[in-house]
Protein backbone atom coordinates (compact mmCIF):
# COMPACT_ATOMS: atom_id res chain seq x y z
CA UNK A 1 0.00 0.00 0.00
CA UNK A 2 1.62 3.57 -1.27
CA UNK A 3 0.92 6.23 1.00
CA UNK A 4 1.30 9.63 -0.41
CA UNK A 5 2.58 11.93 2.53
CA UNK A 6 2.33 14.73 0.94
CA UNK A 7 -1.83 14.85 -0.01
CA UNK A 8 -1.91 13.23 4.28
CA UNK A 9 -0.47 16.00 4.71
CA UNK A 10 -2.46 18.28 2.88
CA UNK A 11 -5.46 16.95 4.57
CA UNK A 12 -3.93 16.99 7.63
CA UNK A 13 -3.73 20.39 7.36
CA UNK A 14 -7.22 21.05 6.24
CA UNK A 15 -8.55 19.31 9.07
CA UNK A 16 -6.76 21.25 11.86
CA UNK A 17 -7.74 24.28 9.66
CA UNK A 18 -11.43 23.16 9.94
CA UNK A 19 -11.04 22.27 13.54
CA UNK A 20 -9.88 25.99 14.05
CA UNK A 21 -12.24 27.47 11.90
CA UNK A 22 -15.19 25.45 13.98
CA UNK A 23 -13.86 26.56 17.27
CA UNK A 24 -13.33 30.13 16.62
CA UNK A 25 -16.71 30.79 14.39
CA UNK A 26 -18.39 27.87 15.88
CA UNK A 27 -17.65 26.36 19.14
CA UNK A 28 -16.55 29.67 21.24
CA UNK A 29 -19.88 31.56 20.11
CA UNK A 30 -22.34 28.01 20.63
CA UNK A 31 -20.08 27.87 24.07
CA UNK A 32 -20.77 31.50 25.08
CA UNK A 33 -24.82 31.07 24.42
CA UNK A 34 -24.49 27.57 26.03
CA UNK A 35 -22.96 29.72 28.82
CA UNK A 36 -25.46 32.61 28.77
CA UNK A 37 -28.58 30.41 28.67
CA UNK A 38 -27.28 28.61 31.45
CA UNK A 39 -26.54 31.82 33.49
CA UNK A 40 -29.94 33.08 32.17
CA UNK A 41 -31.37 29.61 33.83
CA UNK A 42 -29.23 30.17 36.98
CA UNK A 43 -30.49 33.37 37.32
CA UNK A 44 -34.04 32.78 36.55
CA UNK A 45 -33.66 29.62 39.18
CA UNK A 46 -32.60 31.99 41.48
CA UNK A 47 -34.98 34.34 41.07
CA UNK A 48 -37.73 31.53 41.31
CA UNK A 49 -36.03 30.06 44.66
CA UNK A 50 -36.35 33.63 45.83
CA UNK A 51 -39.85 33.95 44.85
CA UNK A 52 -40.90 30.86 46.35
CA UNK A 53 -39.30 31.88 49.61
CA UNK A 54 -40.74 35.09 49.67
CA UNK A 55 -44.25 32.93 48.66
CA UNK A 56 -43.43 30.91 51.59
CA UNK A 57 -43.00 33.59 53.92
CA UNK A 58 -45.63 35.35 52.98
CA UNK A 59 -47.83 31.82 53.47
CA UNK A 60 -46.19 31.79 56.66
CA UNK A 61 -46.93 35.09 57.65
CA UNK A 62 -50.71 35.03 56.54
CA UNK A 63 -50.89 31.84 58.30
CA UNK A 64 -49.92 33.52 61.63
CA UNK A 65 -51.84 36.45 60.98
CA UNK A 66 -54.62 34.20 60.68
CA UNK A 67 -53.78 32.13 64.14
CA UNK A 68 -53.87 35.84 65.16
CA UNK A 69 -57.19 36.67 64.45
CA UNK A 70 -58.67 33.21 64.85
CA UNK A 71 -56.90 33.59 68.68
CA UNK A 72 -58.12 37.08 68.81
CA UNK A 73 -61.81 36.25 67.73
CA UNK A 74 -62.08 33.52 70.45
CA UNK A 75 -60.84 35.82 73.66
CA UNK A 76 -63.07 38.44 71.76
CA UNK A 77 -65.81 36.07 72.07
CA UNK A 78 -64.93 34.41 75.28
CA UNK A 79 -64.58 38.87 76.69
CA UNK A 80 -68.03 39.05 75.01
CA UNK A 81 -69.50 35.81 76.45
CA UNK A 82 -67.76 37.04 80.22
CA UNK A 83 -69.54 40.69 79.36
CA UNK A 84 -73.16 39.09 78.64
CA UNK A 85 -72.83 37.20 81.88
CA UNK A 86 -72.23 39.81 83.67
CA UNK A 87 -74.98 42.24 81.59
CA UNK A 88 -77.19 38.82 82.09
CA UNK A 89 -76.26 38.98 86.03
CA UNK A 90 -77.13 42.59 86.65
CA UNK A 91 -80.42 42.36 84.43
CA UNK A 92 -81.17 39.55 86.37
CA UNK A 93 -80.94 41.32 89.96
CA UNK A 94 -82.48 44.60 88.86
CA UNK A 95 -85.53 42.65 87.79
CA UNK A 96 -85.05 40.87 91.08
CA UNK A 97 -85.22 44.54 92.85
CA UNK A 98 -88.14 45.72 90.70
CA UNK A 99 -89.87 43.04 91.54
CA UNK A 100 -89.37 43.12 94.78
CA UNK A 101 -89.84 47.05 95.19
CA UNK A 102 -93.37 46.60 93.23
CA UNK A 103 -94.12 43.27 95.93
CA UNK A 104 -93.29 45.62 98.40
CA UNK A 105 -95.29 48.65 97.14
CA UNK A 106 -98.35 46.49 96.52
CA UNK A 107 -97.98 45.49 99.92
CA UNK A 108 -98.27 48.45 101.33
CA UNK A 109 -101.15 49.77 98.88
CA UNK A 110 -102.84 47.11 99.53
CA UNK A 111 -102.46 47.40 103.56
CA UNK A 112 -103.17 51.02 103.24
CA UNK A 113 -106.61 50.23 101.24
CA UNK A 114 -107.60 47.09 103.71
CA UNK A 115 -106.43 49.93 106.84
CA UNK A 116 -108.56 52.73 104.92
CA UNK A 117 -111.87 50.20 104.00
CA UNK A 118 -111.59 48.87 107.77
CA UNK A 119 -111.63 52.66 109.38
CA UNK A 120 -114.44 53.53 106.44
CA UNK A 121 -116.38 50.06 107.99
CA UNK A 122 -115.49 51.39 111.16
CA UNK A 123 -116.97 54.84 110.59
CA UNK A 124 -119.83 53.36 108.92
CA UNK A 125 -120.86 51.19 112.01
CA UNK A 126 -120.29 53.81 114.34
CA UNK A 127 -122.58 55.88 112.48
CA UNK A 128 -125.54 52.81 112.16
CA UNK A 129 -124.85 52.20 115.78
CA UNK A 130 -125.25 55.40 116.74
CA UNK A 131 -128.49 56.54 114.61
CA UNK A 132 -129.90 52.97 115.92
CA UNK A 133 -128.74 54.13 119.36
CA UNK A 134 -130.37 57.66 118.59
CA UNK A 135 -133.59 56.22 117.77
CA UNK A 136 -133.83 53.62 120.63
CA UNK A 137 -132.92 56.26 123.52
CA UNK A 138 -135.78 58.25 122.34
CA UNK A 139 -138.18 55.94 123.25
CA UNK A 140 -136.51 55.99 126.23
CA UNK A 141 -137.91 58.04 129.19
CA UNK A 142 -136.00 61.46 129.52
CA UNK A 143 -134.42 59.99 133.40
CA UNK A 144 -132.87 57.07 131.55
CA UNK A 145 -130.68 59.56 129.16
CA UNK A 146 -128.95 60.91 132.69
CA UNK A 147 -129.21 59.31 136.22
CA UNK A 148 -127.98 56.17 134.67
CA UNK A 149 -124.82 56.94 134.31
CA UNK A 150 -124.47 59.72 137.46
CA UNK A 151 -122.76 56.67 139.54
CA UNK A 152 -120.81 55.03 136.58
CA UNK A 153 -119.37 58.76 136.30
CA UNK A 154 -118.63 59.23 139.72
CA UNK A 155 -116.76 55.93 139.91
CA UNK A 156 -114.69 57.02 136.92
CA UNK A 157 -113.30 60.29 138.89
CA UNK A 158 -112.88 57.97 141.95
CA UNK A 159 -110.21 55.97 139.80
CA UNK A 160 -108.38 58.42 138.27
CA UNK A 161 -105.20 59.18 139.84
CA UNK A 162 -104.87 61.62 142.73
CA UNK A 163 -102.85 64.20 140.94
CA UNK A 164 -104.95 64.53 138.08
CA UNK A 165 -108.25 64.19 139.91
CA UNK A 166 -106.89 66.83 142.47
CA UNK A 167 -107.47 69.27 139.76
CA UNK A 168 -110.52 68.72 138.12
CA UNK A 169 -112.48 71.81 138.89
CA UNK A 170 -109.80 73.39 141.06
CA UNK A 171 -109.91 77.43 140.68
CA UNK A 172 -112.82 76.82 137.69
CA UNK A 173 -115.84 76.18 137.30
CA UNK A 174 -116.78 72.14 136.04
CA UNK A 175 -117.49 72.12 132.89
CA UNK A 176 -120.48 68.59 132.61
CA UNK A 177 -121.61 67.95 129.16
CA UNK A 178 -125.09 65.89 129.57
CA UNK A 179 -127.06 64.43 126.92
CA UNK A 180 -130.31 66.97 127.98
CA UNK A 181 -130.92 69.59 130.18
CA UNK A 182 -130.41 68.65 133.85
CA UNK A 183 -133.26 68.66 136.38
CA UNK A 184 -133.14 70.35 139.53
CA UNK A 185 -133.02 66.91 141.19
CA UNK A 186 -130.04 65.69 138.99
CA UNK A 187 -128.04 69.04 139.34
CA UNK A 188 -128.61 68.66 142.75
CA UNK A 189 -127.59 65.05 142.98
CA UNK A 190 -124.01 65.30 140.69
CA UNK A 191 -123.00 68.78 142.98
CA UNK A 192 -122.92 66.60 145.79
CA UNK A 193 -121.71 63.03 144.13
CA UNK A 194 -119.03 65.00 142.28
CA UNK A 195 -118.20 67.28 145.25
CA UNK A 196 -117.76 64.40 147.24
CA UNK A 197 -115.39 62.43 145.04
CA UNK A 198 -113.14 65.39 144.74
CA UNK A 199 -112.74 65.64 148.52
CA UNK A 200 -113.99 69.79 147.85
CA UNK A 201 -117.35 71.60 146.67
CA UNK A 202 -117.05 71.96 142.91
CA UNK A 203 -118.97 74.57 140.58
CA UNK A 204 -120.40 72.56 137.71
CA UNK A 205 -121.19 74.38 134.18
CA UNK A 206 -123.86 72.23 132.67
CA UNK A 207 -123.43 72.19 128.55
CA UNK A 208 -126.30 70.68 126.98
CA UNK A 209 -124.79 67.81 124.23
CA UNK A 210 -127.31 65.77 121.94
CA UNK A 211 -124.92 64.14 120.58
CA UNK A 212 -123.72 62.29 123.42
CA UNK A 213 -126.93 60.38 122.80
CA UNK A 214 -127.40 59.00 126.67
CA UNK A 215 -124.44 59.88 129.94
CA UNK A 216 -122.16 62.41 131.02
CA UNK A 217 -119.04 63.65 129.97
CA UNK A 218 -116.30 66.12 132.09
CA UNK A 219 -113.54 67.57 129.66
CA UNK A 220 -110.83 69.26 131.40
CA UNK A 221 -107.46 70.53 130.69
CA UNK A 222 -106.01 67.42 133.31
CA UNK A 223 -108.35 64.62 132.52
CA UNK A 224 -111.61 63.59 130.23
CA UNK A 225 -114.12 61.33 131.92
CA UNK A 226 -116.57 59.73 129.77
CA UNK A 227 -119.49 57.87 130.94
CA UNK A 228 -121.63 58.29 127.54
CA UNK A 229 -123.45 56.63 124.73
CA UNK A 230 -121.64 58.60 122.68
CA UNK A 231 -117.85 57.19 124.10
CA UNK A 232 -118.74 53.56 124.36
CA UNK A 233 -119.16 54.22 120.01
CA UNK A 234 -116.36 55.69 119.77
CA UNK A 235 -114.41 53.23 122.16
CA UNK A 236 -115.67 50.75 119.97
CA UNK A 237 -115.15 52.53 116.62
CA UNK A 238 -111.08 52.71 117.99
CA UNK A 239 -111.02 49.12 118.33
CA UNK A 240 -112.66 48.07 115.50
CA UNK A 241 -110.10 50.46 113.52
CA UNK A 242 -107.40 48.31 114.92
CA UNK A 243 -108.42 45.23 113.94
Amino acid sequence: MHIDWWTLGLQTINVLILVWLLQRFLLKPVTAIIEARRAEAASVMSLAEQARADAEAERQKAAEEVQRITESRGEALKAAAADAEVAKAKLLAQARDEAETLRRTADAEIDRKRREAAASDAEHAKALAVEIARKLFTRLPDEAKVSGFIDGLVDAIVALPEESRSDIGKGTPLTLKTARPLTAGEDETLHTRLSSALGRPVDLTVVCDTDLIAGLEIDTPHALVRNSFRGDLDRIARELAHE
